[in-house]
């Protein structure tokens, strides 16, 4: 028999998350009030117990809808109590709702979730299981997990989180409010402030450096260290090399996903997304607020410029300057790269002849513009 479905777990299902509520409406709005960006919504005596999707929320939920065309069947279908929405879909939210009006109603959204479901607290102390060295350095307001090593010379900051079978390398020194997920391993690194490393991470491992002598391979030291700036947040089973002399270091603020690798010796700006599978190669750069799609591949001692856009399966193999948009393999930029597609498609569809192709003279058909 199929387990029954229980709508009020949905979202945020209380096996997994910590719930907290009902909120007032006048808690939700300041919930969803950014800096520089109040959030605004009519005084009316209502309380809501919990987050929901648009389509399945309630009169007792709060949901939101993004600013865009595509969901106004679904917002005017909604039989939510509240409606977190740009300005622009106001008058598309139906009276049985209040609007909560918010400049950027998807970072509203994930303030408001956090309301509701706030982080676990911290459980400060030391698991009888775990083995930690003498010369360690452990604030008092950090929680160490089952099982966890703790090397010679670390140092934890305050409310740490270290979780279950990690292991931190000799001299390691990790910052304030740093979280770090079961079975990851850090080693010769520093991390800042805000840090989250997901489950099965790997910093700090050899990097792939090596001579070829005749009699074969000659591995080279890898002496340098992984830096690991302010608010960066490591996915699942990435992997990221120590430098070979130099650093490998992540800018502040970047959001990596899981199984990304990255080589020795990459020096990753503020800001920068990196996508799953992506695979950066020794020594390469870049520059603030750089997005790498999933799997893209970028060779070794390449610049990415500031804010450029790397494409799904990318694969570049030569600098890339500011602010440019890059897809295909070599990587080229959008509109070079749709160019050739139009134009291998034409020759295809006229049987790829020489004698199909556009006279002399005349206008070329275009299938994009």
């Amino acid at each position: 028999m199929a387990a029954r479905v229980d709508r009020s777990a949905l979202a945020g299902d209380p096996r997994f998350f910590r719930r907290v509520g009902p909120h007032s409406l006048a808690a939700v709005v300041d919930a969803a009030s950014v800096e520089g960006g109040a959030a605004e919504a009519p005084p009316r005596r209502l309380m809501l117990y919990q987050i929901a999707p648009l389509a399945t929320a309630t009169a007792e939920d709060v949901t939101f809808c993004l600013n865009n065309r595509k969901y106004l069947p679904a917002l005017a279908a909604t039989k939510a109590g509240a409606v977190i929405v740009h300005a622009d879909m106001r008058a598309n939210v139906p009276e049985t709702a209040v609007a909560i009006i918010a400049p950027d109603p998807l970072v509203a959204w994930a303030r408001v979730a956090e309301l509701f479901h706030p982080r676990p607290p911290s459980s400060p102390g030391i698991h009888p299981t775990a083995v930690i060295a003498a010369s360690a350095r452990i604030d008092p307001t950090a929680e160490i997990g089952p099982l966890a090593v703790i090397g010679e010379n670390v140092t934890i900051g305050p409310r740490g989180r270290i979780g279950p079978l990690v292991v931190i390398g000799d001299g390691v020194e990790i910052g304030r409010d740093v979280r770090i997920g079961p079975h990851a391993s850090v080693t010769h690194a520093l991390l800042g402030d805000r840090v989250y490393i997901y489950p099965g991470v790997r910093i700090g491992q050899d990097g792939f450096g090596f001579a070829i002598t005749p009699e074969g391979f000659h591995t080279i030291p890898q002496l340098g260290r992984v830096v690991i700036e302010n608010d960066v947040e490591i996915g699942a089973n990435t992997t990221v090399d120590r430098g070979a002399l130099e650093d490998t270091v992540i800018g502040a603020g970047t959001r990596i996903d899981n199984l990304v690798q990255i080589a020795h010796n990459v020096r990753i700006g503020r800001a920068c997304v990196i996508v799953a599978q992506v695979g950066i190669s020794g020594s390469a750069v870049l520059e603030d607020q750089v997005v790498l799609a999933g799997q893209a591949g970028v060779a070794g001692h390449l610049r990415i410029g500031k804010g450029s856009r790397i494409g799904a399966q990318s694969g570049v193999m030569a600098d890339v300057p500011p602010r440019s948009e890059m897809v295909g393999a070599p990587a080229q930029p959008v509109k070079a790269f749709f160019k050739e597609v139009a134009t291998l498609r034409r020759w295809v569809r006229d049987g790829g002849s020489p004698q199909a192709r556009t006279s002399r003279g005349s206008k070329p058909k275009s299938d994009v513009d």
